[in-house]
């Protein structure tokens, strides 16, 4: 029992050694640390995977580092929703990283593998974490692998888009910094569950305070999901970068809405006073017009990369609209959601790599070229990670639209949820339409220049279609998932469950 309990550290630790070892190695010994580090991504799967049984029995387990008890220690804690996230995680990092490798996209800088682990020990500690401090570290550590990850492979473009990522950043770090300040001042602590207890006990002349530090707090992790109004960075940012680091990044903006799954309930919930569901009044009109905005981006694209990035803020709305009503039956269908909307996205960013290396000097801009090698094989793939995307039947996209819509019915502010996700809904089956035709099925003119470029590998079609496989296996099994959220979403609405079980009976 003793090692089941450590192996909770596992999903941190093991790309924490891998990342400096991987550094040592790649100049001399390229080989071993290649095998190292694909090695390290899937016994990491396998350990979460492992996680995810664990979490099966319905318990929320704790696990306190050096054996100091919490709240006085640092605290990991495991229950359905980490050990969700932290399966999709490590099977993301795996697919992308083999993916990476197979392009040869990791040979672009030598720094490669140690940025991409760095950024899975980010992920991975966000997840787990259960002290918003450490909360705070684990998100500096994902934030500083994304930085030399999303300058891999150098370009003017990528650096002007790097610069203001970087800026965007510091600013919600120090955001960030403030609410621990504003909080730690109010209660003493910031254990999870320790600031659930002690915020319930607050006089109201510390309401005030109280309210501040929550909005402080959900706008920084608003930033990071790239809610709207301050989504700007992302379209720029995932366009800019090479499409399979795009590709890992499409799980960075649902850590932001993780962490508001994960806090508001548990500290900002109807315990909280005048701070209760402190983004109540703004995060549905917001997620909405993400939904919106990014659908008519993908309309409006003139890439494939700029398209990609558009349909994961455009996932990013979707996912919050639910989210936002704060109700243990939205929440099941929002994490249906995530989980494949996670996936579209990832999938999206890679067919674009492949369909950029075919396609020479016309790269990703939508504008018809000439036939190139591969190109029914990448149309079907656009095809299917664009219904995906955009969420038409039979895929995982549909069912989980469909549970949200089925969720919110009869809620206040359900209209508004219909409406939007309707509508965005066409607006996206439009833009996929368009831009699929144009690169795929659209003959060039007579006069355009033949594509300039070596014969690509068949090996680079195996990611992506891994990915879409994956969504076609989401939506078999959908009955089974809608079980596992529906789970999840009940650990998550039953705080004191979470208070017991990180404090014991103090």
């Amino acid at each position: 029992m003793m090692l089941l309990d450590h192996l909770m550290t596992a999903p941190i630790v093991m790309p924490a050694l891998i990342a400096p070892v991987t550094l040592l190695l790649m100049r001399r010994h390229r080989g071993v640390a290649l095998a190292l580090s694909l090695g390290g991504c899937m016994a990491m799967l396998v350990a979460s995977i492992a996680l995810f049984v664990m979490a099966q029995d319905d318990a929320i387990r704790s696990y306190a580092l050096g054996d100091w008890p919490a709240p006085f220690g640092i605290v990991l804690m495991l229950d359905r929703l980490a050990a969700t996230m932290l399966v999709l995680s490590a099977v993301l990092g795996s697919v992308v990283l083999a993916h990476a490798v197979v392009t040869g996209a990791d040979r672009r800088g030598w720094h490669f593998h140690p940025l991409f682990h760095f950024q899975l020990m980010g992920l991975n500690g966000a997840f787990l974490t259960g002290d918003l401090f450490n909360l705070f570290v684990f998100f500096e550590v994902l934030l500083i692998a994304s930085y030399g990850l999303m300058l891999h492979g150098q370009g003017a473009l990528r650096l002007k888009a790097g610069v203001a990522y970087v800026v965007v950043n510091i600013v919600g770090s120090a955001l960030f910094l403030i609410a621990l300040g504003l909080l730690y001042g109010l209660t003493a602590t910031l254990n999870m569950a320790d600031l659930a207890v002690k915020v319930a006990r607050l006089g109201p002349a510390d309401q005030g305070l109280l309210r501040i530090a929550g909005l402080l707090l959900l706008t920084v992790f608003a930033l990071k999901a790239a809610v709207v109004p301050i989504h700007l960075w992302l379209p720029r940012t995932y366009a800019a970068t090479m499409p399979v680091v795009a590709a890992l990044f499409a799980i960075m903006t649902k850590v932001g809405i993780y962490a508001m799954i994960r806090t508001v309930p548990l500290i900002f919930g109807a315990q909280a006073g005048a701070a209760a569901w402190v983004p109540a009044p703004w995060l549905l009109p917001a997620a909405s017009l993400g939904a919106a905005i990014g659908f008519v981006g993908v309309l409006v694209a003139r890439g494939m990369r700029e398209q990609a990035a558009f349909a994961v803020l455009a996932s990013t709305g979707t996912l919050l609209m639910p989210v936002s009503l704060w109700r243990e039956a939205t929440l099941a269908a929002a994490l249906y959601y995530m989980v494949q909307a996670v996936l579209a996205g990832a999938a999206l960013f890679l067919v674009a790599d492949v369909t950029i290396r075919r396609r020479g000097q016309y790269a990703d801009a939508v504008v018809p070229s000439p036939r190139f090698a591969g190109q029914d094989a990448a149309g079907l793939l656009y095809l299917i990670a664009a219904v995906a995307a955009v969420g038409l039947p039979p895929l995982a996209g549909f069912v989980g639209k469909l549970l949200i819509l089925d969720a919110s019915f009869a809620v206040p502010g359900w209209p508004v949820i219909w409406a939007a996700i309707l509508a965005s809904t066409w607006v996206g089956v439009i833009g996929f339409s368009r831009s699929g035709s144009t690169l795929f099925w659209k003959a060039a003119p007579p006069e355009a220049d033949a594509i300039a470029g070596s014969i690509r590998s068949r090996a680079e079609f195996i990611a992506p279609a891994i990915l879409l496989a994956l969504l076609a296996i989401l939506t078999v099994a959908a009955g089974w998932m809608t079980a596992q959220t529906r789970a999840a979403a009940a650990q998550i609405m039953a705080p004191n469950r979470y208070v017991t079980a990180i404090l014991g009976a103090r």
